[in-house]
């Protein structure tokens, strides 16, 4: 693997070695670790890297693995930048015949999401996107079982992801994570809606199985001097004719990072709490609820190939982010055996990439718009 951005004081760089290692099937071999080639040097020593293989910036880190030997050189690049540094090096790093795993969202805006996707198809690179909440069991698990019809016909999804961080001003004082993330210039258009409301909309959609197809949406920017939105409310209507209800919020004082989901069928209902994430609810007309264990119990498959540890043993954000990191290793593996790949092809995708930025686009369109619905179409 190598590296684009996650150096000195950032947080999700962290957060991508440690899950990419978490096999032993990744090694971190090089990198281009910030804008600036000084404390892109230093990160590189800090990682106790060769400094032959840390790089001033991505252009030159991807050209030189290039001439690279291939038993040698980088076989994938990792993106943890700001939003507005997405696109640049993906696109770079595909055309010069490397894999690529992306933070989200996965581009500035749309056009780059969809010129992206065009080139996804034709280098025949595998490219993930670390929808990270994806990875987690019990969310395997409640995909399965809407798969599998224990809910019926999905009627109602209800999914929100409510933070306190941005209840002030922060960006005022300098806080790294606060100063791009309010920054039209390097978040884009979206601020919470970007941020945390795409992956509200990825998990209902990922455990649903069903497309937003249509949403009623209001914004607002709570905090006086903010640039982007802190607060989301959204009306959803799902392609199969169910209704939902979406919102975030980086304002809601006291928060940590409850993102949660309910849904419901005709036969039931599913109850899923990221702050509680080895349990899942299930609920069953005129039956008590049943709260399933990881690893407790006759499981789904999938499920248990995610799960890590023994039952009873906590398992979060960071095994989650390792079983994205794992499925695309392996996929990169057999990317030349369609039976074997098909296999390994759980993780999220251009596809999901697009549609996170097609929702950040048609929220803001909602919001601002006197139209009661808004229509999503690809």
């Amino acid at each position: 693997m190598g590296m684009i951005g996650g150096g000195q004081g950032a947080f999700i760089g962290a957060v991508h070695r440690m899950a990419a290692a978490m096999d032993n099937q990744i090694e971190l071999v090089c990198g281009a670790f910030s804008s600036t080639a000084e404390k892109s040097f230093a990160s590189g020593k800090e990682l106790f890297l060769p400094e032959n293989r840390v790089y001033a910036n991505y252009e030159e880190m991807i050209l030189k693995e290039k001439q690279l030997p291939e038993s040698e050189r980088m076989d994938f690049v990792s993106i943890v930048t700001p939003n507005h540094m997405h696109f640049p090096p993906a696109k770079m790093a595909l055309e010069n015949g490397f894999h690529v795993i992306c933070d989200k969202p996965l581009s500035f805006n749309l056009k780059q999401a969809i010129e992206l996707k065009d080139i996804v198809n034709q280098t025949k690179q595998v490219f993930a996107l670390t929808h990270n909440y994806t990875g987690y069991p019990m969310v395997k698990q409640a995909r399965e079982m809407i798969k599998n019809n224990n809910l019926g016909n999905i009627r109602k999804v209800v999914v929100e992801y409510p933070q306190g961080w941005l209840s002030d001003f922060v960006e005022q004082t300098g806080q790294k994570q606060s100063l791009w993330r309010t920054d039209p210039e390097k978040s884009g258009a979206g601020g919470s809606i970007g941020d945390i409301g795409t992956h509200a909309a990825n998990l209902a959609e990922y455990i649903s199985g069903l497309e937003i197809a249509e949403i009623c949406a209001d914004l607002t920017t709570f905090v006086e001097g903010r640039q982007l939105d802190d607060d989301a409310n959204i009306l959803l209507h799902f392609n199969n004719g169910a209704k939902g209800i979406l919102h975030c919020s980086q304002v809601c004082a006291g928060e940590e990072n409850a993102l949660s989901l309910k849904i419901y069928g005709e036969k039931g209902g599913l109850e899923w709490h990221q702050q509680e994430p080895n349990s899942l609810v299930y609920i069953q007309k005129d039956e008590s609820k049943q709260i399933l264990r990881t690893g407790v119990g006759n499981l789904f498959d999938i499920t248990n190939q995610h799960t890590r540890l023994p039952a009873g043993h906590p398992e979060g954000y960071l095994e989650a982010f390792a079983n994205i990191y794992r499925n695309f290793a392996h996929a990169i593996r057999h990317k030349d055996d369609p039976a074997k790949l098909e296999e390994n092809l759980d993780f999220p995708s251009v596809y999901e990439g697009i549609r996170g930025m097609l929702f950040i686009e048609k929220v803001i369109e909602s919001s601002k718009s006197d139209k009661k619905w808004t229509k999503i179409d690809v």
